[in-house]
């Protein structure tokens, strides 16, 4: 049953990821990876208020959302191909402003879904 919901939950996921990270990337005219950023960000948010509710509703949620959607829908090796790839167009500033913000606004993201699902569900 586990492996089913982590299918089932990646079966979304997956199309998901690809189809909000070409709608946001095609709404910019920038070689900086917004795509990746957004599913990245967006994926944190909702694991963060998964596991923050996850007291809640206990572990069949949180394969099919955390593991399979979210682990769908987010994606690091994506992440670190752009990275790389601005390295190499010497968008060295694109680069850096990369992992920062995947950095800092992925786990703001999660921290913020979190507190909220937490204080909702409390």
């Amino acid at each position: 049953m586990t492996v089913l919901l982590v299918l089932v939950g990646g079966a979304v996921g997956a199309p998901a990821r690809f189809l909000l990270d070409r709608t946001v990337q095609s709404r910019h005219d920038s070689e900086f990876p917004w795509g990746t950023l957004a599913v990245n960000v967006i994926g944190s948010l909702i694991l963060g208020a998964l596991v923050g509710g996850a007291s809640a509703h206990g572990g069949a949620l949180m394969t099919l959302v955390g593991t399979g959607f979210c682990g769908a829908l987010t994606t690091f090796s994506t992440f670190s191909y752009e990275t790389l790839r601005l390295l190499e167009d010497r968008a060295r500033l694109y680069a850096f402003a990369n992992v920062a913000v995947t950095l800092v606004a992925g786990i703001g993201a999660a921290f913020l879904g979190f507190a909220a699902a937490h204080a909702v569900l409390a």
